[in-house]
């Protein structure tokens, strides 16, 4: 395993009893590069997303690679009259990785997830923790491991 990120992924995701795929490929410059490096479809590129709630509140939203955020759903969902997305470097430093390899396994701290309705069913593709990797797992499988939200939380992108 070539990073920390990685390390710790693997490591969380073999904890959870998860069954899963894990592949690389060469650094990517958008999504749907990701996507076809990995061979599959941007719908079931699942990507993860920080969100803050407040000071110190933060969670991870993952939405499939062709949607993207709704914020009146998701602030109707969370209760709240306010969220944010933090800059690059905060969310490092709340989950431990970079942008474009945050997954909520093996992050540095557990924060609550909510998965988009639209990944429910379905194998994906999520982050695995560093530059061209993915873990390819049932999004079920995911959810539960999690204990993750399940919920109408996108748009068309």
């Amino acid at each position: 395993m070539r990073t920390d990120g990685e390390r710790r992924t693997v490591a969380a995701l073999d904890a959870a009893g998860l069954a899963y795929v894990r592949t690389r490929h060469g650094r990517v410059g958008s999504l749907a590069e990701a996507a076809a490096a990995r061979g599959i479809e941007p719908a079931d590129l699942v990507k993860t997303i920080v969100v803050r709630r407040g000071d110190d509140d933060f969670l991870l939203v993952l939405l499939p690679g062709d949607r993207t955020i709704s914020w009146p759903k998701l602030r109707a969902l969370l209760g709240v009259s306010r969220l944010s997305m933090p800059d690059a470097a905060v969310a490092k430093d709340v989950t431990g990785f970079e942008r474009g390899t945050i997954t909520p396994f093996g992050a540095t701290r557990a924060w609550p997830v909510v998965v988009d309705a639209r990944a429910s069913g379905r194998r994906v593709s999520i982050g695995g923790g560093g530059h061209g990797v993915g873990i390819q797992l049932a999004t079920d499988d995911l959810v539960r491991a999690l204990g993750a939200t399940v919920a109408d939380v996108s748009e068309a992108a």
